[in-house]
């Protein structure tokens, strides 16, 4: 498999540090608001470089944590008057419904910062005794980044670049210097016990310890893959990576992986514009693995602008999958297509190359149907066919859905209880012979906009 490394900036060969075997740490999101595309769209993506890696048959241990102590959740604390269990209990519950009506796969371990903060002791002590922090005079702890030679030489880009935000605090060395951790200020703050006194870790912190805590090979790399939104690059990976190699030595991560932004009209989604478009309010509207489809169908290093437009083209294309499952509707026996599934993976090998892949799949909806429509009765060719969709679904994650029930999205069930009832009632009607009636129930079904068909497997219908 070969993969774009941040750090490198090109595609290199990917090589585990043990064989057969990957550790993957994806950073996750700060659960004091709800899950916007940004989130999705890198959701999406490591889901997809984890498909990857195990359809190749590495074991893959995945990791993606939750920050549930920030800035953020205390200002949401205070306006809200609620704990801080019950914000961060209710974003990550909805952020993981979210994910799972995306079809992204839950992580294997998905640690909570406020789980791990012995781990975060032992790193910041370790700073603090090799000389690479120190503590201010109001207890908080920093991080002194010109003690590390190495620091810049991840990201490549230095704090003295142009837009780079430097925060000014009373006894700091350098301006570029960052938390480790932040001393009790007072009422309205959230605070924890440690050995250097009441407080709250930094942001940077978490991420390191829990690697450590949860998937740290000792040896020259701690993991195989570090991933996230390009955002993070720097100064989050940058500072995750000067903090541990100078606490243990060796390095955070072998390669390091970003998803690029997504864009509404152009702009950079943040909650600052006030263009941030939540999962929950797309998937209102659309089925989440329409909108899995469309966010995936841009290959995952590049920017996505987002446009309702694309999504229904998207949509357009996922269709030609469904209707062709729906002519196999009903089969349960596989027939194996090794050169279909190494044509997938392969595109998929060269760095998720999705629109690659999808081309792959494109063709072989096109020959399928043509094949379909000289050999109709073609079990074997039928059970081929079943088998390449369940191979499509189980690497890319679309294709798995009931091939009629994907077209009755949008119905509502008030409106699917009627359809039944109609459905039913015709039946009835055919079973007596009365056609007529039969006929009749067809047309207002007809009007309802809904179209049924009947099979081996009974009526089934859907919206046109």
């Amino acid at each position: 498999m070969v993969i774009f490394d941040s750090h490198k900036k090109e595609k290199v060969e990917f090589k585990p540090i043990k064989d057969n075997e990957v550790r993957i740490y994806v950073c996750g999101p700060t659960v004091y608001d709800d899950a916007h595309l940004g989130h999705a769209r890198s959701s999406i993506s490591f889901d997809l470089l984890r498909r990857t890696l195990k359809a190749l048959g590495y074991k893959v241990t995945f990791v993606k944590n939750f920050t549930d102590i920030d800035d953020k959740i205390i200002n949401k604390m205070n306006a809200t008057g609620k704990t801080l269990s019950e914000i961060t209990t209710h974003y990550i519950n909805s952020y993981l419904k979210d994910m799972q009506a995306l079809n992204v796969k839950r992580a294997d371990i998905e640690p909570k910062a406020t789980e791990s903060l012995e781990a975060m002791f032992d790193i910041i002590q370790k700073l603090l005794d090799k000389g690479y922090a120190y503590k201010l005079e109001n207890g908080d702890i920093y991080f002194d980044v010109s003690k590390d030679e190495e620091y810049c030489s991840l990201s490549h880009k230095c704090p003295e670049d142009e837009g780079v935000h430097r925060v000014e605090i009373e006894g700091k060395k350098n301006p570029q210097d960052f938390a480790l951790w932040k001393a009790c200020k007072g009422e309205g703050d959230v605070c924890f016990d440690s050995p250097f006194g009441r407080g709250r870790p930094g942001w940077h912190i978490e991420c390191s310890a829990m690697i450590k805590k949860h998937i740290a090979y000792d040896g020259e790399y701690e993991i195989d893959i570090h991933g996230g939104g390009a955002d993070l690059f720097f100064p989050h990976h940058e500072n995750e990576e000067a903090q541990s190699h100078c606490a243990y030595g060796g390095h955070l991560a072998k390669y390091w992986m970003h998803n690029g932004f997504v864009t509404i009209n152009g702009e950079k989604m943040s909650k600052s514009l006030g263009n941030s478009f939540f999962v929950k309010d797309a998937l209102k509207h659309y089925p989440g693995e329409v909108l899995r489809f469309y966010l995936m169908s841009t290959h995952y290093r590049a920017p996505l602008n987002f446009s309702e437009e694309d999504l229904i083209a998207s949509k357009k294309r996922l269709d030609k999958l469904y209707r062709l499952k729906k002519r196999v509707y009903g089969l349960t026996k596989k027939q194996q297509d090794k050169e279909f599934e190494n044509k997938l993976l392969e595109a998929m090998s060269d760095d998720l190359n999705i629109s690659k892949a999808l081309a792959v799949v494109d063709e072989f909806i096109k020959d399928a149907n043509e094949n379909l429509d000289k050999n109709p009765k073609d079990k074997v060719l039928k059970q081929k066919i079943l088998s390449n969709i369940e191979f499509i679904d189980k690497l890319l994650g679309v294709g798995g859905s009931d091939a009629y029930e994907y077209f009755q999205a949008g119905v509502d069930e008030e409106t699917k209880k009627k359809i039944q009832e109609l459905i039913e009632k015709r039946n009835e009607a055919k079973k007596e012979k009365n056609f007529a009636l039969a006929d009749e129930i067809r047309e207002e079904l007809k009007k309802m906009g809904i179209q049924i068909q009947d099979t081996p497997n009974g009526t089934l219908w859907e919206k046109v």
